[in-house]
C-alpha cells in the first residue's frame, strides 16, 4: 500500500529542512526526501558560515523578511540548545552595494554608520581598504552556521513526528487532482501537498519554465592569518564589498582557523549540476588570494582550505517562491542565487503557509513567479 502524507518536501537542504520543520511543527504528517546526505556539500548549504545581513542592497523589500528570519533563527537556536546566529556587524561598500544599503536603511529605519576605509581600518585592523572608500557599517550583520542550522531544523522536525529519507532520489512527480504522487528510485509516495526545494537541481526537479534556475560553480578559500588575533568574530565584522568591479564577501575565522573569502561570480561553470566539477583548483584560489593580499594583508597567509559550492541564480537573481504554475498542489522555493541561506528560517515558514493555506502573511509579491509573465505564457 502506498504511504500517504499531508506533505512531502523534496530536497532537505537549507530551505527544505526549514519547510519540513515548520510543517511538522504545525502537526502535519510530513516526509522529507533528500537525494544526498543530510547535510551534504554538493549544493549551496555548506561551508561552516553564511552571512546574515539586515540592510539589503538587492531590494528593500527583503528587510521585513530578514527581520523575521532573525527572530526565527533565535527561536531555533533556543530550541536546539546551541548558538546558530553570530552577530559581528557587517562592512559593505562599492557604489551599487553602498547606495542600496543606505536606501534599505532609510526605508526601514535601520541603525547604521556611514564610514570610509580609513575609519574601518582604525576600528577593525584586519581591514586595509582604500582610505577614501565610502562604506556602511550595519551592526546587525553576522553569520549563521549552515550545516548546524540544517541539522537543527531536521532534528526539530523529527521531534515533531516528521520522516526523513536520505539517499533517495525523486525521479518524477505528478499532480493527481486530489494531491500529488512522487516516485523515487525506491518506491512511490502520495501526499496532499508537495514542496519543491531542490536547490541547483530545481530547474529539472521542480519542472520550471526554461531558464528559471541554473547551477553556477563558486569557490571559497580559507587563508591563515599572520595575526590571528585580528580575525576573530569579536574583532572582525563580516564584509560584502565591490572593489575593482568585483564582488567579494568574507568572514572572520570560525571552525577553520582562517579568513574565509568568496567571490560572487555568476560567469563560472554552469549548467547541469551533476556535470559541474567540484574539486577546487589553484585557479579558484588565485583571485581570492590576490584580494586578500591587497585588502586583508595580515590574513593572506598559507591556504588552509578550499571548497566549491553551487549558486542557483534566477534570471533577475531574486528568489522564486510561489505555488507551482502547472500544479496547484505543489509549491516551489528556488533561485536563491547565492544570497538566500540567511532567509531559510522564514522561507520555510512561507513555504509551509503556501502549502497548507495557499497564501502567506509575508509580502512576497516581488518574489512570485508572475514577474516572469512572458516566460510563463
Amino acid at each position: 500500500m502506498t504511504e500517504r502524507y499531508d506533505a512531502i518536501v523534496v530536497g532537505v537542504g537549507g530551505m527544505g529542512s526549514a519547510a519540513l520543520y515548520h510543517l511538522a511543527r504545525r502537526g502535519k504528517r510530513v516526509l522529507g526526501l533528500e537525494r544526498f546526505d543530510v547535510p551534504h556539500e554538493l549544493g549551496s548549504s555548506h561551508g561552516y558560515t553564511r552571512i546574515i545581513r539586515l540592510a539589503y542592497f538587492e531590494h528593500s523589500d527583503y528587510v521585513p523578511l530578514a527581520r523575521r528570519a532573525y527572530e526565527l533563527w533565535r527561536e531555533l537556536q533556543t530550541e536546539a540548545g546551541e548558538q546558530l546566529l553570530h552577530i559581528t556587524g557587517i562592512v559593505e561598500g562599492g557604489t551599487r552595494i553602498y547606495d542600496g544599503v543606505l536606501r534599505s536603511c532609510a526605508d526601514h529605519d535601520l541603525a547604521h554608520e556611514a564610514l570610509d576605509g580609513r575609519e574601518v581600518g582604525r576600528r577593525f585592523p584586519a581591514y586595509r581598504l582604500p582610505p577614501e572608500l565610502p562604506v556602511v557599517f550595519q551592526p546587525d550583520g553576522g553569520f549563521v552556521l549552515p550545516e548546524r542550522c540544517i541539522v537543527s531544523h531536521v532534528s526539530g522536525a523529527l521531534a515533531h513526528g516528521a520522516t526523513v529519507r536520505a539517499r533517495e532520489r525523486v525521479l518524477e512527480w505528478e499532480d493527481t487532482g486530489n494531491g500529488v504522487r512522487v516516485r523515487t528510485d525506491r518506491t512511490i509516495f502520495e501526499a496532499d501537498r508537495l514542496v519543491l526545494t531542490a536547490g541547483a537541481w530545481s530547474q529539472s526537479v521542480a519542472r520550471l519554465p526554461p531558464g528559471m534556475v541554473r547551477g553556477v560553480r563558486q569557490a571559497l578559500a580559507w587563508l591563515q592569518p599572520s595575526r590571528p588575533e585580528l580575525f576573530t568574530p569579536e574583532r572582525m565584522p563580516v564584509f560584502n564589498l565591490e572593489l575593482d568591479d568585483v564582488h567579494f564577501y568574507g568572514f572572520p575565522a570560525f571552525v577553520v582557523p582562517g579568513l574565509k573569502l568568496g567571490r560572487y561570480d555568476l560567469s563560472g561553470d554552469s549548467g547541469d549540476p551533476d556535470a559541474i566539477a567540484r574539486e577546487p583548483t589553484l585557479e579558484d584560489e588565485l583571485p581570492l588570494r590576490a584580494f586578500a593580499e591587497r585588502y586583508f594583508p595580515d590574513g593572506a597567509g598559507p591556504t588552509l582550505a578550499l571548497k566549491t559550492c553551487l549558486f542557483e541564480p534566477s534570471p533577475d537573481e531574486h528568489f522564486l517562491i510561489d505555488v507551482h504554475p502547472d500544479a496547484p498542489s505543489a509549491v516551489v522555493g528556488a533561485g536563491f542565487s547565492g544570497h538566500g541561506f540567511k532567509f531559510c528560517s522564514v522561507v520555510g515558514e512561507i513555504l509551509a503557509d503556501l502549502a497548507l493555506d495557499g497564501e502567506t502573511r509575508h509580502d512576497i509579491r516581488f518574489l512570485r513567479l508572475s514577474r516572469f509573465h512572458d516566460e510563463l505564457a
